[in-house]
C-alpha cells in the first residue's frame, strides 16, 4: 500500500515574505489558498499575521518567469475577521483558507478557520472573482445517531472541498469535503475531556470526510455549509505523523484516482492554542479511489517534503512544511506550502 508512490515533490523556492513594515503580516505569512480570475490570473491568498496573531486573508498575483512561480504582487486584504464569531476575548483570526473552485456551481469555496469566542471552527465563504467574498457562516454537521456524538461539539480544521461531486455513502450525487475533528472537549469548557464518537479509538487528530447532497447546493448555496454522512477516512500510520495528521490543497484528479496531499506531525504539543516550538510538520500524500474517495488505495510511508532548508526550520514556528494548494502553470504542476509558520513556499508536483 505505501511502496512506489506515484508522485513526488521538489522544492521550487520561496515565493512570499513578509513586507517589510507591514504591519499585516510583521508575524508572517503563511499557509495560503490559491484561484485564477476568469481571464486566467493565478492568485495566491495567503494567511497574513499581524502582531498579536491575528490574520486575516490576503490576495496576491503570482508572478511566474518561465513558467515557474517566482514572486507575487500584493493586492489587498479579502477576507478579515471582522465578524463577531471570528473574534474572541483572547483570540481572533480567520485563519489558513483553502480555496476550491467547484465547475458545477461556478464558485470558487473558500474554507478557513474562524478563529472566535469557542476556539477554531470551520468558516465557508464564495466569491466569483476571489476578490469579494460572502460569508455562508459556520460548517453545520447533521446529527447522526450511529457515531453517539454531535460533531458540531468539536474545534475543526483544515477543511477543503473536493472540485467535483462524487457519490456519497447514501447513493446520492455529492460534493465531498474533508476536515479535522478535535475531540479535546476539555479546549472548549474545563474538565470535559476527550470525547470519541462510536467506533473511534485513536484520540488522535485525523482525517475526515462528509458530504453535502449537489441537488441541494444547487438550489440554495446556504446548504453547502450543512454536512452529512460523516465518516473516518485516515489517521496517523507512519512515524512522520505520530502525533496527528490534517488534509492540505484540494484533492487532485489524477489517473490513479484522487491525489490527496496532506501533512504529519511528530514531536511535542505543548498547547493548543499556542504556537507550537516544539514539533515538525511534514507532508505527505495519499491516492483515494476517484468513485468512493473513503478508501485510502496508496500511502506514503515517508514524507514527500520535510523541514530541511532553513527558510523550512526557522520562523514563527520552526519545522514545517504545509503544504494547502496545488496549481498547473504551463502544463507543470506546483505545491504551494507554508514554510515555519512564516513564508510561503513553492515545490514541483512530478509524476513518477
Amino acid at each position: 500500500m505505501t511502496d512506489n508512490f506515484p508522485y513526488t515533490l521538489t522544492r521550487a523556492g520561496v515565493i512570499m515574505a513578509p513586507e517589510p513594515g507591514n504591519e499585516l503580516e510583521a508575524e508572517g505569512v503563511l499557509n495560503p489558498a490559491t484561484g485564477r480570475s476568469a481571464d486566467g490570473t493565478l492568485y495566491l491568498l495567503p494567511r497574513m499575521v499581524a502582531r498579536g496573531n491575528v490574520s486575516r486573508v490576503g490576495l496576491a498575483r503570482v508572478v511566474i518567469e518561465n513558467g515557474v512561480p517566482t514572486g507575487v504582487v500584493r493586492e489587498g486584504v479579502v477576507l478579515a475577521p471582522d465578524r463577531g464569531w471570528e473574534r474572541g476575548a483572547n483570540s481572533s483570526g480567520v485563519e489558513d483558507p483553502r480555496v476550491t473552485f467547484i465547475p458545477r456551481l461556478g464558485l470558487h469555496i473558500m474554507t478557513y478557520v474562524a478563529y472566535g469566542p469557542l476556539g477554531p471552527r470551520t468558516g465557508i465563504a464564495t466569491s466569483t472573482d476571489l476578490r469579494e467574498w460572502t460569508r455562508l457562516g459556520p460548517a453545520l454537521f447533521e446529527y447522526d445517531d450511529a457515531l453517539d456524538m454531535d460533531l458540531n461539539l468539536f474545534h475543526n480544521k483544515d477543511t477543503v472541498f473536493f472540485p467535483e461531486p462524487v457519490t456519497a455513502p447514501d447513493g446520492v450525487e455529492s460534493f465531498a469535503v474533508l476536515h479535522r475533528p478535535m475531540w479535546d472537549l476539555g479546549e472548549v469548557r474545563a474538565g470535559e475531556g476527550v470525547r470519541l464518537p462510536a467506533g473511534i479509538e485513536d484520540a488522535r487528530q485525523s482525517i475526515w470526510i462528509s458530504y453535502v447532497p449537489v441537488a441541494e447546493a444547487l438550489a440554495d448555496i446556504r446548504s453547502i455549509v450543512l454536512w452529512r454522512n460523516h465518516r473516518f477516512l485516515a489517521g496517523p500510520e507512519f512515524p512522520f505523523e505520530e502525533v496527528k495528521i490534517g488534509g492540505g490543497p484540494p484533492p487532485l484528479r489524477v489517473p490513479e484516482g484522487w491525489l490527496l496531499l496532506h501533512h504529519g506531525v511528530t514531536g511535542v504539543i505543548d498547547n493548543a492554542f499556542a504556537q507550537q516550538q516544539k514539533v515538525n510538520y511534514a507532508a505527505g500524500g495519499m491516492i483515494l479511489d476517484a468513485d468512493d474517495p473513503t478508501r485510502v488505495l496508496a500511502r506514503t510511508a515517508e514524507p514527500l517534503l520535510a523541514a530541511e532548508t532553513e527558510d523550512e526550520r526557522s520562523g514563527i514556528v520552526p519545522n514545517v512544511v504545509f503544504p494547502t494548494a496545488i496549481e498547473e502553470i504551463d502544463g507543470q504542476r506546483y505545491v504551494f506550502y507554508g514554510m515555519a509558520d512564516s513564508k510561503i513556499g513553492v515545490a514541483r508536483l512530478d509524476r513518477v
